[in-house]
């Protein structure tokens, strides 16, 4: 596991930008917007099964072990999923959520495809330094893809893309020159990006403390093992955190908003 923060997060945003090139364009569009020499991330989110070798607790131990703590816990019946995010004492360290997928609430045949797959992840490898950005550990037909797509679009990204970062999230709260979120959705629009609009182009509210949008996942080529397509890959949000009653920002999450930010890597 990593012992550096700023190591991990590197080598994360590495593996990310490779499949999500817009992420790249993006940052670049807001500095140049902004004259920010660094754009701060709120967060980054992890997806993976709640099966024993590989599930969330396995993904938690690598930030855990930098000195995160968990904070809240969220369920997601209709996406059949459950997760929890973590925050660093030091509050300039992004915050990471991590969601796992309950299998054994999902078909048969989705069930058997989805143990084959993780039965391919070496004991051990969810240690390793790299592991949460390291990819597919197996290899999966495009049928066997579309027979999950069919059933669980989270699922079907899982097999085709693995451990990585699913998205990372511009704090619109420290950007310089911008105030609202809306001003952000603008500038990408203008710019021909296009926004989730799952729940409205905004999701949440100074209301629940917490404003959320996200572009539509990048397109890009996974070989199967029959075939090579292009699919949808990750995203990138953008995160307005507003003072709750006490006066301190609201650093969690608010389910009814991530629930459509997970859409963000559908099929258009």
């Amino acid at each position: 596991m990593h012992t550096d923060i700023n190591k991990l997060f590197q080598g994360l945003w590495e593996n990310y930008i490779q499949i999500t090139p817009s992420a790249n364009k993006i940052h670049q569009l807001l500095a140049e917007k902004t004259g920010e020499a660094e754009i701060i991330n709120d967060h980054i989110a992890l997806r993976t099964f709640n099966l024993e070798s590989v599930n969330l607790k396995k993904l938690a131990a690598h930030f855990l072990a930098l000195g995160y703590e968990q904070k809240g816990d969220y369920d997601f019946a209709s996406k059949k999923l459950s997760a929890q995010h973590f925050e660093h004492p030091d509050t300039t360290q992004p915050k990471v959520f991590i969601s796992e997928l309950r299998v054994n609430e999902l078909s048969e045949a989705a069930q058997t495809i989805i143990n084959k797959m993780v039965s391919s992840v070496e004991k051990g490898a969810t240690e390793a330094d790299n592991f949460l950005y390291s990819g597919t550990h197996w290899s999966v037909s495009h049928d066997d893809y579309k027979t999950l797509l069919a059933e669980s679009e989270y699922a079907a990204w899982m097999a085709a893309w693995g451990y990585r970062a699913n998205h990372f999230t511009v704090s619109v709260n420290h950007l310089h020159k911008i105030d609202e979120l809306a001003e952000v959705n603008d500038i990408l629009k203008q710019a021909g990006f296009t926004l989730n609009t799952s729940g409205g182009e905004i999701k949440g509210g100074e209301d629940v403390c917490l404003a959320q949008s996200s572009t539509m996942a990048d397109a890009s080529k996974v070989k199967f093992s029959d075939i090579e397509v292009s699919i949808p890959s990750c995203f990138y949000e953008f995160a307005q955190r507003y003072k709750m009653q006490n006066g301190e920002y609201y650093q969690g999450f608010v389910a009814a908003s991530a629930d459509k930010i997970f859409e963000s890597t559908n099929v258009q």
